[in-house]
């Protein structure tokens, strides 16, 4: 066993995990963070995509002792809680019906946040470019297209 100490959604935590356990894993399994989504376990959905350090990784992709000293903020982490008020890209999300069964939509909400992060104003394309390792197999992607663009037209931001 390995002790961790790491920064979730903005409370510290800290905890003896084994060393080849997934960041996922740890989310879903000690933190009770189920809205980080276990799809793939290879990488190419998306859907476990959190924020580690402020930049979207894949958790599958990633062990627990990687983020030792880190700050990962997950999609509970990105509403306010205390004012009960979404986060802009949720809220886009919800308004465009950017999500249909709702599997891949907090891979896809962290994943468009971070891309707001690095490019306010993105074009259709962008968006297209910046979410293409993120998978959806209901809604055919334009409305999460659009609702990323409808987020950046409100000025969301991480």
């Amino acid at each position: 066993m390995t002790k961790i100490h790491l920064t979730v959604d903005g409370a510290a935590v800290s905890d003896d995990v084994e060393p080849r356990m997934l960041l996922v894993q740890y989310l879903r399994e000690k933190l009770g963070k189920t809205g980080t989504v276990i799809g793939c376990d290879t990488s190419n959905c998306g859907a476990c995509t959190v924020h580690l350090d402020g930049t979207s990784v894949k958790s599958c992709n990633v062990l627990a002792v990687q983020a030792d000293g880190r700050s990962v903020t997950t999609i509970e982490g990105l509403a306010d809680t205390v004012e009960g008020e979404l986060h802009p890209v949720q809220e886009a999300f919800r308004e465009c019906h950017g999500l249909q069964c709702g599997f891949c939509t907090p891979g896809m909400i962290m994943q468009a946040v971070d891309l707001l992060a690095e490019n306010p104003h993105p074009t259709e394309e962008e968006v297209r470019l910046g979410m293409e390792g993120n998978l959806c197999r209901c809604t055919g992607y334009h409305n999460i297209v659009k609702s990323v663009l409808h987020a950046a037209e409100g000025g969301a931001r991480a």
